[in-house]
């Protein structure tokens, strides 16, 4: 076994045990593999191990990386899941499956603009800045009914709003790691009691993903647990 399908058993592991401890089936989380500044060597073991989903940081990166891979293109899911400027969204509509950082309605208008008509639609997730720091991007909490309710009126054909995704501020308590992922999560419900029909909370990482499931993570992104400790020498 690779040592990268040996980190993946673990964090699958984790997983199931987070799952269990709140009740919930392991199959009601999918672990989104954060290959970012890794090169597609990495990618292909994991997928080997039986990983389906990985997450990009970098638009020009996950394409080479997307042009190596492209061998395993109809068995990957590719998601988006770092800061997404305007003159990056037809690249990131035409080869990505999901984007979970949208965080205004400009961009999201763009990504259905700019979808391919022969692709499915790209399956998106409101970015929220759910621990308000001044240096995370992402929708305040009292900005996200409005901007939901504009998303999901755009193109059904192009894309679809699936739910919110957020990236809290690191603490170590675990009872304070809980606290902004269940404020998501009462955001969802909120919007689910407003008329939509989001089913898709991205929130918990390679530190906090068991707190993260408790409060009723649907999507876990994860790096450094399985990959390893990044060269932040990168982009």
């Amino acid at each position: 076994m690779s040592s990268i399908a040996a980190k993946l058993q673990q964090v699958r592991q984790r997983i199931t045990r987070a799952c269990d401890g709140a009740g919930r089936p392991a199959q009601s989380v999918t672990l989104l593999a954060v290959s970012k500044t890794f090169g597609a060597t990495p990618v292909r073991e994991a997928h080997a191990a039986g990983q389906r989903d990985f997450g990009e940081n970098y638009v020009q990166e996950a394409l080479a990386k997307m042009d190596a891979l492209a061998d395993l293109r109809a068995e990957l899911r590719w998601h988006f899941i770092g800061p997404l400027q305007s003159n990056k969204t037809r690249a990131v509509a035409e080869g990505f499956d999901w984007v979970h950082s949208v965080d205004r309605l400009k961009i999201a208008q763009r990504l259905a603009e700019q979808r391919p008509a022969h692709l499915p639609p790209l399956q998106l997730c409101l970015q929220v800045n759910i621990s308000g720091e001044a240096s995370k991007s992402g929708l305040r909490p009292d900005e996200v009914h409005a901007v939901a309710q504009a998303v999901a009126a755009l193109p059904a054909q192009r894309v679809r709003l699936r739910g919110l995704m957020a990236i809290p501020e690191p603490v170590e308590d675990a009872a304070a790691q809980r606290r902004p992922h269940r404020a998501l999560h009462e955001l969802l419900t909120a919007l689910n009691a407003s008329g939509l029909a989001l089913d898709t909370l991205s929130m918990g990482m390679s530190a906090d993903l068991e707190a993260a499931v408790a409060e009723g993570a649907t999507l876990v992104r994860v790096g450094t647990a399985i990959f390893g400790v990044r060269d932040v020498s990168r982009p």
